[in-house]
């Protein structure tokens, strides 16, 4: 539809759409109108910010203070102890937590940002136009009220009548043409001319009339006005108001002469050159000063005259103005008040800054005297147990104020000035004023410091002093112009810190004095007053590398004690923290908590050296209460080292105020109702010997220091020496010197433990030194310490020690006894040499080659120096140990010697030692028949058992062969025991050489027997005794070793102590074959079977007599007769055969053979 136009619109158009037209996006016109759009609407709203923060800048701040923290922390926590550590985190965590969950809430908020902000901006606009309103209805009724009173004026008929006579106004007023008619500017060379005639007026009235004080006579004229200066205060211009004598001067401007040092936040405040309603304030004051006795000027011509004032004060007759000096004096006291504020202000900083609650900040209504008070305390909320005592709330007070001074009475009075200045000013006062007197006089002002600390250094009042310090006068004496305010430089801080600096001097120089009265800190080093740039500090030597430095912080008053090392142990700051809290309540404690922190330092200096090494510590061991005291009175501590070998000695380390002294204990534990511990045994060690491989140890319980000591020259020098040595080194305590304290304290328990056997034996010992005598073996170097060679030997005699032992002649006299590996981690253990009478070398396979033989764990034997070293595992049973090792190898090298020389003595050149190495010899006896023996449990009541061992000696290309002598071994082993070993030795071999032919021929028999499938078995019966038994058990022949080398071979069923049977001699209780005595006595070679002198069997089964033995013997001796020829003796008895050794081998094998054949008859018939 077409659009049409009308002329009643407001703009004179009108644009009417039809219903059909479609609305289009952006700005359109209804009814003739333009309708903004949304976004146009909102560009005119007001973007208000007020009270919002932007979210990135919110976060930033957060995360930035978050990472300063941690920093914070990463740099703060390796200081700490472990429960601060964890109690700082957890307490930062919890705070940061919040902190964060605060700014999620936030976060959540800001969502909504938008929204909030378009609110606000509609706010805000609604406000502005209804304020718009507001205006408008004011607007309107201000008119109304000021058309109200608005009159046309009577017509100036007067002036009417001029203009219209004379063309001109007569009654026109003057001021008209003044404002609307410019004058005429004055040019460069007239504005010169001026100035330079006021210049010389200014000058000609300061020369002539004016009285000047001598603080500002160095002025500077130029650009028409004067400038004064007086140093350090101010500077400021004055002009002449005109050229005639009662004009006065005016003020121009003003500069302060300071400079403001330290800290200048906030010094804006306080600018050198004032401006605004400040410079006014100081104008109408100076022209106040400078106008004081000029009359008022007259009103103009014209003017009204003023409402009537005051008359002004009038000069008494002789009194001339001096109204220079009032202006000095009033701008000295501004410049002056004015450096005071910024004092104060600097003051009040302090205060926000960190020293709030140790400072107080007072100024007087006047702003004459600033009091700035510090090392304020609270009060403790309850009262110190005695002894002790509070100390003042305030540790002093430090005042500045403005200060008149004034000469002595007898220089005349007046200001104070030097002698130069007062003649000059009395100079120039005759000069310009001749016998008058100037109306004002200079007052000489200064700021007057004060400082007035906490002190009674007199009466030595601990309750009046400061901290409760009592200070020596002279030690705070303050020099003068040391303590003053420098207009250069106003920094109260810097000047608080003098005074605060002075005073902790002053205290700490106390606390030096009062510890070099004690003896530990009297040597020079000990306790030093340490300065460097504005730090003062004790630096006091506890022990060792230990110093601890005592501060006192300027802020607060209160003592800070911190260890001078860079690397400070977690175990340090706990340490020093516990004794804080008592230290901040009684600071004059200090002297009493110091040698307390020392020796808390020694101890954990000595139980970290300990724990370096692995060794138990314990601070305190339940001793009943009278058991302390015997380490003396003046312990101050202790630290007890159980010695892990032995758990109830223990190493204890005494601390004492001035050395450390060294004991071995011995406990002893009692249950009552609870454990308590007893001290059985105490020494003292001698340090100094010890490091110097030199040793003593005292065995009594008192303190001499010279008890266990050698007494080479007087007792008083030896005792001087030794203190003298304890106080250069006891206090330092280096690990390798603790080392070789518990290493000696395990050696002098291990001698205890011997000692104490040898004395219930009742045996004599003496103390040796290692490094005399024979060295150690080779084989013993790994088991040595450093100490070893100075840790004194046992000796012993073996006549003592051996007394009833076996083959005690083959020992030597002395006899050695060392313990071991007291210095090790390994098991102590106790070595004990003996050198041997009878050098008999080792020989065979297990002897080896080297000088030096170990043939078993507990045994070392040097084959060069015939020394046997016996090695005890166990301390406590190291004596029955060696006794019971030298019973085996004594016997051992018995048996060795006696086997040597038999060869020699007995004509029996076939027997010779195969095989010796302490612990078993091996020897053949004949031929290729060998025998090893050893012993064991020698310390037995039955004195020990031997063990034999037969076998034949082995050739290459041999296999190993059976030694029948095997089955005698369980009756030869005795022959060994009974009386001394070289005669029962000789009868064992003679009895092995005697019994060999027969053993042997019995072998062979059962070889044959076994071959040919006849059913027999032989055995032994006893020593020298063997039989030989059929295949029906019934029959057996019995072959007996006879005196004079002589063998019986009988018929088994008869008995040799009468009587016709077996039957007969079971009465016999001393018959080695008697029932009563029968057991188990070997193996049988045929049937394998355990063969018993008569078991069940032949109990029930008694032996019968061979058919025809008496013919078999008869027979058997002829032929054996025929055979041999006489080469020995043999005879035919009833029931058998005797005959010499030489022919017991074919007498034995007749008889059998022809039994045998006589036995095999019988039975097949």
């Amino acid at each position: 539809m077409a659009t049409t136009a009308t002329t009643n619109g407001t703009n004179g158009v009108n644009c009417h759409k039809t219903p059909n037209a479609i609305a289009g996006p952006g700005p359109s016109t209804i009814n003739g109108f333009h309708e903004p759009s949304q976004e146009e609407l909102e560009r005119e709203l007001p973007v208000v910010y007020d009270g919002q923060v932007p979210l990135g800048e919110l976060l930033s701040r957060v995360a930035q203070a978050i990472y300063a923290e941690l920093q914070e922390l990463a740099e703060t926590l390796p200081n700490m102890s472990d429960t601060a550590r964890k109690r700082t985190l957890a307490d930062w965590v919890v705070k940061t937590k919040k902190q964060v969950v605060k700014l999620y809430a936030v976060v959540k908020w800001s969502r909504d940002a938008d929204t909030v902000q378009k609110a606000m901006n509609i706010t805000a606009f609604l406000m502005n136009q209804n304020q718009q309103f507001l205006d408008t209805t004011g607007s309107l009724t201000q008119a109304k009220d000021n058309l109200d009173p608005a009159r046309l004026r009577n017509h100036d008929l007067l002036t009417s009548l001029d203009v219209l006579t004379t063309g001109s106004y007569r009654r026109l007023p003057s001021a008209i043409n003044k404002i609307i008619i410019p004058p005429t500017p004055l040019t460069d060379d007239q504005v010169n001319e001026i100035l330079a005639d006021v210049e010389d007026r200014i000058r000609y009235r300061l020369r002539m009339s004016e009285i000047i004080p001598i603080e500002i006579s160095r002025y500077v004229i130029e650009r028409g006005r004067v400038r004064f200066t007086a140093p350090k205060l101010f500077e400021t211009s004055l002009c002449l108001s005109g050229a005639k004598k009662e004009d006065g001067w005016f003020f121009v401007d003003v500069d302060f002469l300071f400079k403001v040092g330290g800290d200048k936040t906030g010094m804006q405040e306080f600018p050198r050159v004032p401006t605004g309603v400040m410079k006014r304030h100081i104008e109408e004051g100076v022209n106040a000063q400078l106008g004081m006795y000029v009359p008022l000027p007259p009103p103009a011509e014209g003017q009204v005259p003023p409402v009537r004032q005051p008359p002004r004060p009038q000069l008494p007759e002789g009194v001339v103005d001096a109204p220079l000096v009032r202006v000095f004096n009033f701008l000295q006291m501004m410049s002056m008040s004015y450096m005071l504020e910024i004092l104060s202000y600097q003051a009040r900083r302090m205060c926000t800054l960190g020293w709030g609650e140790y400072l107080n900040v007072a100024m007087t209504p006047d702003h004459k005297l600033l009091t700035i008070s510090y090392w304020l305390r609270k009060s403790l909320p309850k009262p110190l147990p005695p002894p002790f005592k509070p100390v003042p709330l305030i540790g002093g007070r430090l005042t500045i104020s403005i200060a008149r001074t004034r000469a002595p009475a007898k220089l005349g009075g007046g200001p104070a000035r030097s002698a130069k200045d007062r003649i000059l000013a009395e100079l120039q006062q005759r000069a310009k004023l001749n016998a008058a007197r100037p109306s004002d006089e200079v007052e000489s002002m200064h700021f007057q410091v004060k400082w007035e600390p906490t002190n009674d250094g007199v009466k030595r009042n601990f309750e009046k002093c400061a901290l409760g310090v009592p200070v020596a006068p002279e030690d705070i004496a303050v020099a003068e112009g040391e303590l003053a305010v420098d207009a250069n430089d106003l920094d109260l801080e810097a000047l608080l810190r003098k005074a605060l600096y002075k005073h902790a001097k002053g205290i700490l120089k106390t606390f030096h004095r009062q510890l070099r009265l004690q003896p530990v800190f009297a040597p020079p080093g000990e306790v030093v007053l340490v300065e460097s740039d504005d730090n003062i500090a004790l630096r006091i030597h506890l022990c060792a590398s230990e110093v601890v430095l005592v501060a006192i912080d300027l802020r607060t008053g209160k003592l800070i004690m911190r260890d001078a090392n860079d690397l400070t142990a977690a175990g340090r700051s706990t340490r020093v923290a516990h004794l804080m809290p008592r230290l901040r309540e009684v600071p004059y404690h200090l002297v009493d908590v110091i040698p307390q922190l020392r020796i808390m330092t020694i101890t954990d200096h000595v139980e970290q050296k300990a724990n370096y090494l692995g060794l138990p510590t314990y601070r305190h061991r339940p001793f009943k209460s009278d058991q302390l005291s015997k380490f003396g009175n003046s312990v101050r501590d202790g630290l007890y080292v159980q010695l892990a070998k032995f758990q109830s000695h223990y190493l204890v380390i005494v601390i004492m105020d001035d050395e450390i002294r060294y004991a071995l204990i011995s406990v002893k534990i009692h249950t009552e109702i609870y454990p308590t511990m007893i001290m059985e045994d105490i020494g003292w060690l001698d340090v100094r010997r010890i490091h110097g491989d030199h040793l003593v140890v005292s065995q009594d319980d008192r303190m001499d220091p010279t008890r266990g000591l050698k007494r080479k020259r007087s007792m008083p020098d030896a005792a001087a020496d030794v203190l003298q040595g304890r106080k250069i080194n006891s206090i330092n305590l280096e690990t390798q010197v603790l080392r070789e304290l518990y290493s000696y304290c395990c050696a002098r328990v291990a001698y205890m433990k011997v000692e104490q056997q040898l004395k219930l034996r009742g045996i004599l010992y003496t103390h040796v030194n290692p490094s005399e005598g024979s060295p150690v073996t080779p084989e013993l170097m790994h088991l040595q310490s450093s100490l070893a060679r100075s840790v004194p030997g046992l000796c012993v005699q073996s006549a003592d020690i051996l007394s009833g032992a076996p083959a005690a002649e083959a020992a030597m006299p002395n006899i050695r006894v060392i313990p071991l590996n007291w210095w090790s981690e390994k098991k102590a253990q106790v070595v004990t040499c003996v050198k041997l009478k009878y050098v008999q070398q080792p020989m065979g396979k297990r002897a080896g080659s080297s000088a030096v033989i170990r043939p078993s764990k507990r045994i070392i034997y040097d084959t060069e120096e015939a020394v046997v070293s016996f090695l005890s595992e166990d301390v406590d049973k190291c004596v029955d140990e060696f006794l019971e090792e030298w019973a085996r190898v004594s016997k051992m090298v018995v048996i060795a010697r006696e086997v040597g020389q038999m060869s020699k003595e007995k004509k029996w050149p076939d027997i010779r030692l195969l095989s010796f190495d302490l612990q078993t010899v091996e020897f053949a006896y004949a031929a290729d028949y060998t025998v090893s023996i050893t012993c064991t449990d020698q310390l037995s009541p039955s004195g020990g058992t031997y063990e034999l061992r037969f076998s034949r000696a082995k050739y290459s290309g041999l296999e190993e062969r059976f030694n029948p002598h095997e089955d005698s071994e369980p009756f030869l082993r005795s022959l060994l025991r009974q009386g001394r070993l070289a005669s029962s030795l000789q009868m064992l071999v003679s009895l092995l050489r005697q019994t060999l032919p027969i053993v042997i021929e019995l072998d062979e028999i059962l070889k044959e027997a076994s071959e040919k499938g006849h059913p027999l078995d032989t055995f032994p019966k006893a020593v020298g005794w063997y039989r030989l038994l059929y295949g029906d058990f019934r029959h057996a022949l019995d072959f007996r070793l006879m005196k004079g080398r002589q063998i019986a071979v009988l018929d088994a069923s008869h008995s040799v102590y009468g009587g016709d049977s077996l039957t007969s001699s079971f009465s016999l209780q001393n018959d080695p074959g008697s029932p009563s005595k029968r057991q188990a006595v070997g193996v049988s070679s045929l049937t394998g079977k355990a063969v018993q002198r008569n078991d069940t069997g032949h109990e029930l089964m008694v032996l019968q007599a061979i058919p025809g033995f008496k013919e078999i013997v008869q027979t058997a001796v002829k032929e054996v007769g025929l055979a041999t020829k006489s080469r020995g003796r043999f005879a035919a008895v009833d029931v058998g055969i005797i005959c010499d050794i030489s022919l017991v081998r074919p007498i034995i094998r007749s008889v059998h053979e022809k039994v045998l054949q006589r036995l095999q008859i019988l039975g097949e018939t």
